[in-house]
């Protein structure tokens, strides 16, 4: 079958890998309702198009602090992404560059840093967990400036690992060879029970990450680098608030994929109270049940300035490698240009709340 939209590569995604990995990739927390109305909240959302624009021409690019990309869709952190396609996150780096827009570099994927880094000249971010060692967060950190990073996405969303079950019957574990290569020497998972604590990936956050984070840490996290640094994790006004009041540089309002606390809002839902919450200057993006180009117009009527997605971009890995990437992210954009023509909007900032409405 040849797909003709993203929600297809899934099959072919699913065909394509093991069913560990695929479930890893799939699953949600608990009972999956977060992860399901990610995706439901979307369709409760209408367009309010306006005509007689002249839309002739209609330009999806956007500026995130201070850098221009091509299409507000950005990649979100995903980790070990060897375990879908050989390349990994090197094919993912390329298509990303190629499509003109950032890759956001998981602490847990399966290249380095550096490999990742000089992959492709495409602008880059590095996704951050925060270690119960300092001394290790600190290395991750420098090591990211030196090659190259232009941003540090803390995720905040994880004292504790949501239990995941579709791993947990699994018994989850790392095919042969697959790694988080930036721990070689440092964090030996052949030495972490799966069994101990339903996966391997439980059993890894349960050793190693800071479950005592606090915004202190935001603060000295921001002492340590001169890059931007974003939170990734935040699903309340209040703690946008304190974000803004920690000097963040951008919020990215995201419950994980629904992997986090089952019953958590859909991200879309909270965008609109968190932008009320924060005013314009600081910049949001939004991540979870993203599929279609049209729900990445909605999330820039309510107030993002662009979107992360997931596992979308793995289904193009698993199918396609660098070319199955590139080519969800051009349907995306193909749909995206399409959704603003028709809207009435020549440019990603003719996008605004009067172009949508919420049928709750």
């Amino acid at each position: 079958m040849d797909p003709v939209n993203v929600l297809e590569f899934e099959a072919l995604a699913r065909e394509c890998i093991d069913r560990h990995a695929f479930d890893f990739i799939a699953g949600g927390s608990d009972d999956e309702v977060t992860l399901g109305t990610n995706r439901t909240a979307y369709e409760r959302i209408v367009f309010r198009p306006r005509v007689l624009v002249d839309v002739s021409a209609v330009d999806t690019s956007t500026e995130i602090l201070g850098r221009r990309i091509a299409l507000p869709i950005l990649l979100a952190p995903t980790a070990f992404q060897t375990m879908v396609h050989p390349d990994g996150e090197l094919a993912t780096a390329r298509a990303a560059a190629e499509a003109g827009t950032v890759m956001v570099v998981s602490t847990l994927a399966s290249c380095t840093v550096e490999e990742i880094g000089a992959a492709a000249a495409g602008p880059k971010w590095f996704q951050l967990y925060c270690y119960k060692e300092k001394r290790v967060t600190e290395e991750l950190v420098r090591r990211a400036e030196t090659a190259g990073y232009e941003a540090i996405c803390l995720t905040v969303d994880v004292p504790r690992l949501g239990r995941r079950e579709q791993d947990f019957r699994n018994v989850f574990a790392l095919p042969p060879g697959i790694l988080p290569k930036n721990f070689e020497g440092t964090a030996d998972l052949a030495k972490v029970s799966p069994a101990e604590h339903g996966s391997i990936v439980a059993a890894y956050v349960a050793g190693l990450l800071d479950d005592g984070l606090t915004w202190d840490d935001v603060a000295w996290l921001k002492s340590i680098t001169s890059l931007p640094v974003w939170v990734k994790g935040i699903l309340t006004p209040e703690d946008a608030t304190l974000s803004a009041d920690a000097g963040v540089d951008g919020i990215i309002v995201s419950n994980h994929g629904g992997r986090q606390l089952d019953g958590s809002p859909a991200t879309i839902d909270v965008l609109p109270e968190i932008r009320e919450a924060v005013g314009e200057g600081i910049p949001l993006l939004v991540d979870g049940g993203i599929r279609r180009g049209t729900d990445v117009v909605k999330a820039l009527a309510l107030g993002a300035r662009g979107v992360l997605i997931g596992r979308p971009y793995l289904w193009g890995l698993a199918v396609g490698g660098q070319s199955g990437v590139a080519r969800v992210l051009e349907m995306l954009r193909v749909e995206i240009e399409l959704a603003m023509a028709l809207c009435g909007c020549p440019t990603v900032g003719d996008v605004t709340r009067r172009h949508v409405d919420l049928r709750r």
